[in-house]
């Protein structure tokens, strides 16, 4: 799972380039669109990632934009990840959800208030909270989302391509019983040991913390280095998720991510809260 391809972050990347490209050249829209045998709104919608595009149609726009050299191979291979299939199209996913866009990402902050990070979930908890949450679904469809939650977690370990993880975990996550005591010490263990992994860093919040910037719910930010694309929150409520991309709203939620960081315990200290929370089980 090291390389990424085929989700949103992709396209918005190439498309990104081809603006580049055409604006470099001179052109506007509406001058370049018929050279194309496209309509201005068509190559608008390519250049907005709203619309894919193939191989045969950006090496014609190379060709009328005069871009050559390495760059031409390199658009080329942009092109074909940004319409490769991602592995979660075999689990019935589409482009549009947050997995696309994990798969993508660099690294990930997520602060956990409920439950514990969907990264560190053994597939019994996790299944246990399917179960429990009124997950939409039959059975089969509960172990194809277990399957998912896995397979994300492999990036963790990509010697090629490590997902890094810096989570910020409430108290009472830990001590929400998932299952049963079996179930939660396993649980429990593996975020122990997850800890111990380079690309990870968990920071429990206490309980007597009290009142905090965080109070108001969970979050999520996505950090994509090396494809020159900004941060994105994302959030999960009862009544479904949204993905948060306004600069300002974004900016806020590193700010109170870092905020909450600052009150939680050191990683030492939060693995042996852990550990301890998991004897008392």
């Amino acid at each position: 799972m090291g390389v990424r391809s085929g989700a949103l972050v992709r396209r918005r990347q190439l498309a990104r380039v081809l603006r580049e490209m055409r604006q470099k050249a001179g052109f506007t829209i509406e001058a370049a669109a018929p050279r194309l045998d496209f309509s201005p709104s068509k190559l608008s919608r390519i250049e907005n990632a709203h619309q894919g595009v193939d191989v045969h149609v950006v090496r014609t726009m190379m060709d009328i934009f005069g871009v050559g050299g390495d760059r031409w191979n390199e658009i080329l291979d942009l092109t074909r990840a940004a319409g490769a299939k991602g592995w979660w199209r075999a689990y019935g996913l589409d482009d549009h959800g947050y997995v696309p866009l994990e798969a993508e990402a660099s690294a990930v902050r997520e602060y956990a208030v409920n439950c514990l990070p969907g990264l560190l979930q053994t597939a019994e908890y996790a299944r246990s909270l399917f179960e429990s949450s009124g997950h939409i679904g039959s059975p089969a469809v509960r172990e194809n989302d277990v399957a998912i939650r896995m397979i994300r977690q492999d990036r963790l370990r990509d010697p090629e391509n490590p997902l890094t993880l810096d989570a910020v975990i409430e108290e009472s996550a830990l001590r929400r019983m998932i299952g049963d005591a079996d179930i939660m010490c396993a649980q429990l263990a593996q975020v122990v040991e997850a800890a111990e992994l380079d690309s990870v860093t968990i920071q429990v919040l206490p309980a007597d913390v009290g009142a905090h910037q965080g109070v108001t719910g969970a979050f999520t930010l996505l950090s994509f280095e090396g494809l020159g694309e900004p941060d994105i929150g994302y959030v999960e409520h009862p009544m479904g998720s949204v993905h948060i991309e306004k600069a300002g709203d974004v900016a806020r939620g590193r700010l109170v991510f870092d905020h909450l960081r600052r009150l939680a315990l050191g990683q030492e200290e939060s693995a042996a809260l852990i550990e301890r929370v998991a004897m008392q089980m």
